[in-house]
């Protein structure tokens, strides 16, 4: 069963070099997280999940890892991680790591010793080697004339990431070793004692990059990584119950059964995803669902995807909606703030354990930037956390040539402080919702849920435990035939009220019955 403190959870993603410098490098780092945890709190958020802040040469942004026990020099120091596990514990927040278990970079220790020409060591097998150098195998993608050994090494994603050798669920080369092999056994708990390492100096858990990706030639089930899986969480179970495991996978009924607690929703083609709100850059018609003008759309494109995952796995663990993270283009590329606070307004009161990927609050916007760090279009989401009107829209008191990436540059960019005092901000209409969430048990992780009406080209209407809810992104009215009479509002956007057949809904409304 998922570790209790999720059910009401609500995640902040931060990315941490783009949050809050505090040395003035033009870097955030861990003590501007620090500085700002109240701030997070005050939005309702209660748990965070930290991008990778560990050793690295940042040709991936921190995704190669150098040393997994290291926090990066411009990030601080290890005990500025374990002070922020302090402070955020203080005020109830929890913190979740981004643990990269697949792949690290060409320049950690295990890689060095891996490489060697020399007689065989405890590493030798710690990657995936070929016998020849100038070929790979079928469907994996390799790297030749990089290493001191006569063998091409196999790579996850760029060339500066090795992949770490689990093993192979069906071995069709002699260089390919069974999962269980001593070596891909060494592998596994390695990883393990680096999730001991940290939970034991108080993390609380790990969301997992390229989590179903560990075992090669795994069957269509991914049988092999899910046993790997399996095995961490019995160790959790026994050692650290508590730790939570959310897992980039985007299939629940995969990693819920692999021993995860949460698994995301991401922006996949068989997600539906994508139809909520257009989270890609390209041509053609935007018909996303939360698009007041758009001339067609049907929430079912969505629904059909989730709500088999949801009967699925309701009982396992949850299924995680997101604004946005890191690797897709942020919300307000293709909604205004109106559209926006619909499409909060659904994110945050479905099923499972939202996250809030940090600036989506104020509405910040994707800028089209060149790559940075490996971050090719990803960039754009990247941009420095937007504070005030100050210098740097108060990110950094650097030079603004010396911040990891630019800030916005147009007058009207979205800050924090600018929509403080705005009781109709983005802001504060996201802070309205997770107080809403948090005060009713219904519309936390594991509240019932169905859907009560969802026909194409009109509102949508669900039901969480006793709650019904339904939202118009049109912007027209709409009224909408369901059970509601004697139902009482208790939250409400927009003109929205119950008659006697059902709910009218004014223009890009929404509302909560009880």
């Amino acid at each position: 069963m998922p570790a209790k403190w999720l059910k009401d959870a609500v995640f902040y993603e931060i990315y941490p070099q783009s949050f809050k410098d505090t040395n003035a490098d033009g870097i955030g780092d861990l003590n501007g997280i620090v500085e700002k945890l109240d701030y997070i709190q005050s939005l309702g958020c209660n748990a965070l999940w930290i991008n990778p802040c560990y050793d690295s040469p940042f040709r991936d942004a921190g995704y190669d890892v150098r040393d997994y026990k290291k926090v990066a020099a411009r990030y601080g120091t290890n005990e500025d991680l374990y002070r922020l596990f302090d402070e955020a514990h203080r005020r109830g927040i929890r913190v979740l790591l981004d643990l990269v278990p697949g792949h690290t970079s060409e320049e950690h220790a295990w890689f060095r010793a891996s490489q060697s020409a020399d007689q065989p060591n405890a590493y030798t097998n710690r990657y995936i080697w070929t016998n020849n150098w100038f070929c790979g195998s079928r469907g994996l993608n390799y790297i030749a004339g990089e290493a001191e050994r006569a063998s091409a090494y196999i790579v996850n994603f760029f060339k500066c990431q090795p992949a770490l050798n689990y093993g192979f669920n069906r071995v069709e080369e002699p260089w390919q070793l069974p999962m269980d092999h001593p070596d891909c056994v060494a592998t596994r708990e390695a990883m393990k004692d680096v999730m001991r390492f940290w939970l034991s100096h108080g993390c609380d858990g790990f969301r997992v990059d390229m989590a179903n990706s560990l075992v090669k030639y795994d069957d269509e089930n991914k049988s092999g990584t899910s046993a790997i899986w399996k095995n961490v969480r019995a160790m959790l179970d026994e050692e650290f119950p508590e730790a939570a495991l959310v897992a980039e996978w985007s299939c629940p009924s995969q990693a819920l059964r692999a021993g995860y607690d949460m698994d995301f929703c991401l922006n996949n083609d068989d997600t539906g995803y994508s139809t909520l709100m257009r989270d890609y850059q390209g041509g053609g018609e935007d018909d996303s669902y939360f698009r007041k003008d758009a001339p067609a759309r049907d929430i079912n494109r969505f629904l059909k995807v989730y709500t088999r995952w949801y009967e699925d796995t309701k009982d396992l663990g949850y299924i995680s909606l997101l604004t946005c993270n890191h690797d897709t283009v942020r919300p307000r590329f293709s909604l205004d703030i109106d559209e926006l606070k619909l499409a909060y307004a659904f994110l945050f009161t479905m099923p499972g354990v939202p996250f809030l990927y940090y600036g989506d609050e104020i509405g910040m916007r994707y800028l089209d930037l060149p790559t940075k760090e490996g971050g090719y279009q990803r960039t754009g989401s990247r941009t420095p956390m937007q504070w005030d009107g100050s210098k740097n829209l108060g990110f950094s008191a650097g030079e603004a040539a010396s911040l990891y990436l630019p800030v916005d540059p147009a007058a009207d960019a979205p800050t924090v402080a600018a929509q403080e005092g705005d009781p109709d901000s983005l802001l504060n209409f996201t802070r309205k919702l997770l107080a809403l969430r948090h005060a009713h048990a219904d519309l936390q992780a594991d509240a019932p849920f169905a859907v009560v009406s969802a026909e194409p080209n009109a509102p949508f209407v669900w039901r969480r435990g006793k709650l019904l809810l339904a939202v118009n992104p049109f912007g027209q009215a709409r009224t909408v035939k369901c059970p509601a009479a004697g139902m009482t509002p208790v939250f409400t956007h927009g003109a929205a009220k119950v008659n006697a057949d059902g709910i009218e809904l004014g223009p890009q409304s929404f509302i909560v019955l009880e």
